[in-house]
């Protein structure tokens, strides 16, 4: 898996960059794409907030109904069949749901890195594993935690404003890298 998302990424960066060579022949403006590549919470119609609300309050609520799932996939796949669970169906919808998810929060936020991968493990240190409480836990500290990053963002070199998703990279990356060092720790013989 790291593998495969090494050679996507590198991809991806590759096409990145070759958009940015051709922007003056795409139409495109660089200021406007490097703020989407950073992230960022500029959202200036309400138009797009009308077209993700609904989506996301689908996605919670559908997410919300699969959280006894999520538990029961915490024990592994093999359990959960045990338990009755139709784990091939239920992974498809899971990460059906975990991309909309993404989409709606990317397409108004752009690429904002480590929000939903810092606070759903902070919850879960907090909280612990129940997901009945962790999604909506979860999703909670997440807009608190980006709404207090854009706002130092916003504020701390005033005049001038970091992008948030540089603010919560600095914060995340160390945060990850003492999130897996622990569980090393945790799972050494």
């Amino acid at each position: 898996m790291l593998l495969a998302g090494s050679v996507v990424s590198s991809f991806l960066v590759a096409m990145v960059m070759l958009l940015l060579t051709m922007s003056d022949r795409l139409g495109l403006r660089i200021h406007q794409v490097l703020a989407f590549l950073m992230g960022g919470i500029s959202v200036t119609y309400w138009q797009q907030i009308a077209v993700i609300t609904p989506l996301v309050f689908i996605g919670i609520i559908t997410a919300q109904f699969f959280a006894g799932h999520l538990n029961a996939f915490s024990i592994g796949e093999e359990g959960a069949a045990y338990l009755g669970i139709d784990v091939e169906r239920e992974k498809i919808i899971i990460l059906g749901i975990g991309s909309l998810l993404t989409a709606c929060a990317v397409s108004l936020g752009g690429l904002i890195g480590f929000v939903g991968l810092i606070m759903p493990h902070a919850m879960r240190l907090i909280l612990g594993p129940d997901h009945r409480l962790l999604l909506p836990a979860s999703a909670l500290a997440g807009a608190f935690f980006l709404v207090i990053a854009d706002l130092l963002a916003r504020t701390l070199l005033s005049p001038a404003e970091i992008p948030v998703g540089v603010l919560t990279a600095l914060i995340g990356a160390p945060f990850f890298i003492y999130l897996l060092r622990r569980s090393r720790r945790e799972y050494a013989f």
